[in-house]
């Protein structure tokens, strides 16, 4: 029976170890921390609000995201899209139903007559964002149309005329971003912070 014996690390052998292992040491500080810091930074500087979820300060106190959805009960507030995912940012998700679902045809037509009580208006003119849920179930807009539908109930509530309310709406219209691209809309928590503030 013969043994082996371990040759030792000859020169050349410790710098062929030396050139991987230094290049996974820059690799993984460089584009592992150093890349994540630098873009970290760099979004922090030329987006400061969004970079940080573009939460809204209200009383110096936040109050939501102006890019996700919350649920208004009360009837003095205007009411956002319904959300498959109950409002819940951590579970952003449409209903997966296909248009021909009995199920969502269901609740879509029982949505809208209810939509149509609380507006004290006709069934056929509920916008039907009102009674859809939007892809991700956390849109936070609304067509100008829809919260206009909502403006009687809304002027009802806190006393105020509809013009009021409608000028309101009006100065709360975002354009389309960067004049093309998308519709007309209106954040709904801008909207009703807008509200409180005019009271």
């Amino acid at each position: 029976m013969t043994t082996q014996t371990t040759q030792p690390l000859t020169l050349d052998d410790r710098v062929s170890i030396r050139a991987p292992l230094l290049f996974a040491a820059i690799s993984l500080l460089g584009f592992g921390l150093l890349y994540s810091l630098a873009g970290t930074a760099l979004g922090r500087l030329a987006f400061p609000a969004q970079a940080v979820g573009s939460i809204i300060q209200h009383d110096g106190h936040a109050v939501g995201s102006e890019l996700i959805a919350q649920p208004f009960a009360d009837a003095k507030y205007f009411q956002p899209r319904p959300s498959a995912a109950k409002y819940d940012p951590t579970a952003a998700s449409g209903s997966n139903q296909a248009r021909s679902n009995p199920d969502l045809r269901k609740r879509i037509a029982e949505d809208t007559a209810a939509i149509a009580q609380r507006e004290g208006i006709a069934i056929a003119d509920v916008p039907a964002e009102l009674a859809t849920q939007s892809g991700g179930g956390l849109d936070p807009h609304l067509s100008p149309r829809a919260a206009l539908i909502q403006a009687a109930r809304v002027a009802k509530a806190r006393g105020l005329s509809v013009a009021q309310v409608e000028a309101l709406i009006a100065a709360n219209t975002e354009a389309p971003q960067f004049g093309v691209l998308g519709m007309e809309r209106v954040n709904v928590l801008k909207l009703n912070l807008a509200l409180d503030a005019a009271r």
